[in-house]
């Protein structure tokens, strides 16, 4: 019988995740042999609990808050799209050295244009936020071709900085890219992304309603209880809300693929888990 290898999600707070569940189904569909857990790591000690893990013959771990530019430093190897985010969310035991890579931006573009059937080619798009989640994501954005990213934050600096990391990236893909303060990021968007702490925090909408159009599509990389405040407010100024849990399953299927060289299947996962959260279910 084959050797189960382990995977975690690591970060704090953990408890909440449901990637357990996502990744339980895709190995039952799959019939790879995985065993995915919770994997809480004191604030203080990311590492040394990482480094347990991995030497207790663990494969690999997805990482979530806080710990995305800690877990990049970490890695001996990195992706191409990790290197442009300066962040990774996922780490591979490999004997050679740990591999670092970034799947949220890819399972973010997956959703957008195959779960919400919104092509991102020559639209406009603004991202609100320019921290760890919008560096994730931002590249393979780009890849997609849309005519103009804005990145909106509240401090500029931060916003022109991650511009100026992917600016040549842009330029390749014949993306305009530009940074812009909250209160004036532009006007009627086909997309905007909040991939601020705003929703997780409780806090107002970040940017006004003028960034919205009749069938702009508004989507908070949160999902459940943290995204309701901003698909509420999206849904009442006439765009199309969607909360981050189609990206959520997507880039666990990247992950999965990056791991074990299987991609598995999203929609039926998707439906699983939304049937699940509405149903109370941890």
């Amino acid at each position: 019988m084959a050797s189960r290898a382990r995977y975690a999600v690591a970060g704090n707070p953990v408890e909440h995740s449901q990637s357990p569940f996502i990744h339980a189904q895709f190995a039952k569909a799959t019939g790879e042999p995985v065993d995915y857990e919770r994997l809480l790591c004191p604030l203080s000690a990311f590492e040394p609990t990482l480094r347990r893990f991995a030497d207790s013959g663990a494969s690999g771990c997805n990482v979530t808050v806080p710990f995305k530019f800690d877990a990049f430093r970490l890695a001996a190897r990195r992706s191409e799209r990790a290197e442009l985010a300066q962040a990774a969310n996922l780490l591979r035991f490999d004997k050679d050295g740990w591999f670092a890579d970034n799947t949220d931006g890819a399972g973010l573009a997956r959703d957008i244009e195959h779960n919400a059937g919104v092509a991102l080619t020559g639209r406009r798009l603004l991202m609100v936020g320019a921290g760890g989640a919008a560096a994730g994501a931002l590249g393979p954005l780009i890849d997609a071709r849309p005519t103009e990213i804005v990145i909106a934050n509240r401090t500029l600096a931060r916003a022109h900085d991650l511009v100026a990391r992917h600016a040549t990236t842009a330029a390749a893909h014949g993306v305009r890219l530009a940074a812009a303060s909250l209160d004036d990021p532009g006007q009627a968007f086909d997309v905007v992304v909040n991939a601020s702490a705003s929703s997780l925090q409780g806090d107002a909408v970040p940017v006004p309603p003028g960034v919205l159009r009749a069938g702009t599509l508004a989507l908070d990389m949160m999902y459940g209880p943290a995204a309701q405040g901003f698909l509420d407010w999206a849904a009442a100024h006439g765009a199309t809300a969607r909360d981050g849990l189609g990206m959520l399953v997507e880039q666990a299927a990247e992950a999965f693929f990056v791991w074990r060289g299987v991609r598995p299947e999203t929609a039926a996962v998707l439906a699983a888990l939304r049937e699940r959260l509405a149903a109370g279910r941890p």
